[in-house]
């Protein structure tokens, strides 16, 4: 009978002890949740530090692959210069948007609002970009807060995100937006249109900070190139 009642107190003091480890493992764990929300305030916040950067950009549009090399200086500045197709670029100056189609030998020159996304896609990946789309869409996790892998079989691991719009007037129904944990640097955006046409852009090989000069976001266009203007708004 003694060895019963030791056995039982011990085992309180086992299950006694158990609930309050799991109680203070709950706080502990309550304590390191992150949301979806606070995460991406936290990149974008980053992004508000970074001066300038380049990267190398993979581009998908409509199941046909670009690649180049894109350049981004704040508070508005960015330029894309394509290596696929070769030759082509996209140069935002703020006010105004030109893209260079040599191919067609086309100048296509917009004026717009100075708003992060005026380049498409790729303006996403800065400091307004992010500011517009806290503004415009409701943000949560794709998958949960830990790193999951990029795709299928990959050994690099993102924090993945879903945005989806607060209402139809916005061009993409919802973006994807895979982070890299380490630098808080964008790493993929995919983003859908109502149409359920897919844009996904892949960023690599980040340089932050280089004192990128102005000049390298003004483009002269080849002379030769017919100029179409307002095209965006264009029959």
């Amino acid at each position: 009978m003694y060895l019963g009642i030791k056995n039982t107190k011990i085992m309180k003091n086992v299950i006694f002890f158990g609930i309050i480890f799991a109680m203070v493992t709950a706080s502990v764990s309550a304590e390191n949740i992150t949301t979806a929300s606070e995460y991406f305030n936290s990149v974008s916040e980053f992004y508000g530090t970074i001066k300038d950067f380049e990267a190398s950009v993979e581009i998908t549009a409509a199941k046909k692959e670009m690649a180049g090399d894109v350049s981004f200086k704040r508070p508005d500045l960015l330029r894309i210069d394509f290596t696929n197709p070769a030759g082509q670029v996209i140069a935002f100056n703020g006010s105004n948007l030109t893209i260079y189609l040599p191919e067609a030998s086309a100048i296509l020159n917009q004026e717009v609002q100075s708003d992060g996304s005026s380049a498409g896609g790729a303006g996403l990946a800065t400091p307004e970009g992010l500011s517009l789309m806290k503004r415009y869409y409701t943000i949560a996790y794709e998958i949960g807060q830990d790193p999951v892998p990029l795709e299928d079989g990959s050994d690099e691991k993102v924090i993945k995100f879903i945005l989806y719009r607060r209402n139809s007037s916005e061009a993409f129904k919802n973006i994807k937006l895979a982070v890299t944990p380490e630098t808080k640097l964008i790493r993929r955006i995919e983003a859908t249109t109502s149409h359920g046409e897919v844009f996904t852009f892949d960023f690599h090989d980040y340089k932050l900070n280089q004192d990128i000069p102005d000049q390298r976001f003004i483009y002269d266009a080849p002379s030769s190139a017919n100029n179409y203007n307002n095209f965006l708004f264009s029959e």
